[in-house]
């Protein structure tokens, strides 16, 4: 194939014991890649991800730095491999960070610090068991918004991922997420499920972690992207520093408009996608967005061969 190529990096949710596995047996990026991300932090991540406990990884400040370790150590192996540099690029909330590092915006070890404290600030702003999130399946955009205003009775529920047709996530105090997942059931959804995460992303009560996010971006080097990065608060590339920082503050507290950002990116002229990164949500996602748009996920060494394979040339 040839043809303008997309890269799209997963983030939390698609964390998972034993990830990376096959990878890592076969090239040696991808433990340096770890062991690198575990120098940045004096904690040994590779342990974390190949043990656990599942809760423990699960936790956000955890989650972060793990699954950027694991979206680098597959670009890197891509990139060893002589694979197509991309067009553009995207991440899924955190994977936007995978990103900005894969376009050299950001310095690894820096990025691996940057989203340990990013989640550490997430997870102070709302104390454990205040919080929530839950999948909306089965129900028009409009009408989970609906759900969520009805629902709210002065607490703080909001849609915070448009993954997909039919497939949204909300987020906001427990009580009110609660309530709102039955009223979504009342209006037709055909299912909601509460998601197994510690804080609730996106919404409005993430804006004091934003604030004193902001702080730690403040003194963090960002270099213009080699590759354009579209961003989830504003579905727009930024290729100063300060936009870049922005972008980043804001998504904290705002929507994950994935549906929009697939959009986007075959509006620019992508003609396929790569999944960079452990498993296949994004892949899964995007054939729900769009079947006819072709994704390659590069989860193990049978799915990179395949998307070397029908890429080559791009």
């Amino acid at each position: 194939m040839t043809g303008r190529i997309g890269f799209v990096f997963p983030g939390q949710g698609s964390q998972s014991l034993g990830m990376m596995a096959d990878l890592a047996d076969e090239f040696p990026q991808v433990r340096a890649t770890f062991d690198e991300a575990s120098a940045a932090l004096g904690r040994d991540l590779w342990m974390l991800s190949r043990q656990g406990p599942e809760a423990v990884l699960n936790r956000t400040v955890n989650t972060q730095p793990v699954m950027l370790a694991a979206d680098i150590a597959t670009w890197r192996v891509w990139q060893d491999l002589g694979g197509p540099a991309p067009a553009l690029g995207a991440g899924h909330s955190l994977g936007e960070y995978a990103a900005l590092v894969a376009a050299g915006s950001l310095e690894f070890a820096e990025a691996v610090r940057l989203v340990e404290a990013r989640g550490r600030l997430m997870q102070e702003a709302v104390p454990e068991g205040e919080g929530a999130m839950a999948a909306v399946l089965g129900l028009q955009d409009d009408r989970v918004e609906q759900a969520c205003r009805e629902a709210a009775q002065g607490r703080v529920v909001e849609p915070v991922n448009f993954n997909a047709p039919g497939q949204v996530v909300i987020a906001g105090h427990a009580d009110a997420v609660a309530r709102a997942m039955e009223r979504a059931e009342a209006l037709g959804a055909r299912k909601t499920i509460r998601l197994p995460v510690s804080v609730p992303s996106h919404c409005s009560l993430m804006r004091p972690a934003a604030e004193r996010f902001a702080e730690h971006l403040a003194g963090v080097a960002i270099r213009p992207p080699a590759f354009p990065v579209l961003h989830n608060a504003d579905l727009a590339t930024h290729t100063s520093p300060e936009g870049i920082r922005e972008a980043l503050v804001r998504q904290l507290y705002r929507p994950v408009r994935w549906v929009a950002t697939i959009e986007a990116m075959k509006a620019a002229g992508v003609q396929a996608l790569v999944e960079c990164g452990p498993g296949k949500v994004l892949t899964g996602l995007n054939r729900r967005i769009d079947r006819r748009f072709p994704v390659w996920p590069l989860a193990d060494p049978e799915s990179l061969d395949a998307a070397r394979a029908a890429l080559a040339g791009s």
